[in-house]
């Protein structure tokens, strides 16, 4: 049984597959995406016509014109999903021309068959990747997606080695100031459980303990604090689609 857990703990995380877990999750299902999505471009077919215009030639630079019919259903995505996914593990969602790392031939083939399948130049690509990633060359786990205007996102191709069981553990500190709050205030806790007792008065007292946990809160919240503003860090939900570091 505890080999069972361990094994899971330690079992990768493939990114699309957590991406699909979200999509049951979410209230956008397979056949609404479909509907919604049409039903917000008649919508916009209402305006007026000089609107429409605007929007016509603003969406020709912003979106891709896929038949929906060919499309895989399960591959598209609404931006709340994506978003979720990316606070969670702290990923990036970015123009493809932010990725520094080189686009595999598979995926190449697949963006060239969809061309053929729709008659149409596919192009503004989003990928989700570690920030590193948008940065320097590096392969773990990027997702390649084609943006179908109205928040919604087709995959088009998974590259990569999966990422880490523990990944969405270790960035659960970084995606609000309140879970940030709590790990320091348990590692503070629990590294003054480590002070020997008696180091610096001889006799032992709760007053004692809880002024050296006050004092070790006080060290590494400044430490964070100095940190955060020296690498100019962010909590997940504001970095999430931000092209800055």
């Amino acid at each position: 049984m505890i080999s069972k857990i361990i094994q899971m703990l330690l079992k990768k995380i493939n990114l699309e597959d957590q991406l699909k877990k979200q999509k049951k999750r979410s209230t956008f299902s397979s056949n609404t995406l479909i509907d919604q999505f049409y039903h917000t471009l008649e919508e916009d077919h209402k305006t007026s016509s000089k609107i429409r215009r605007n929007t016509i030639e603003k969406n020709q630079e912003n979106y891709n014109h896929f038949k929906l019919d060919l499309l895989d259903t399960d591959k598209i995505y609404h931006v709340t999903e994506i978003k979720k996914i990316c606070i969670d593990y702290r990923l990036r969602f970015l123009d493809s021309s932010y990725f520094k790392g080189k686009i595999p031939k598979e995926a190449i083939l697949k963006i060239k068959k969809l061309e053929q399948e729709h008659h149409t130049e596919v192009k503004n690509f989003k990928i989700i990747a570690p920030s590193k990633l948008f940065k320097l060359e590096d392969k773990d786990d990027p997702l390649l997606f084609a943006c179908l205007g109205n928040d919604y996102y087709y995959l088009i191709h998974k590259w990569g080695n999966d990422m880490s069981a523990f990944r969405k553990l270790g960035m659960l500190p970084f995606k609000s100031i309140i879970n940030l709050l709590l790990l320091i205030i348990v590692l503070s806790y629990g590294l003054t459980l480590l002070v020997p007792s008696g180091l610096f008065s001889k006799s032992e007292s709760s007053a004692q303990f809880w002024i050296m946990c006050f004092f070790m809160f006080k060290t590494i919240a400044a430490i964070t604090i100095f940190y955060g503003f020296a690498k100019g860090k962010n909590f997940n939900p504001a970095i999430w689609n931000s092209k800055f570091i």
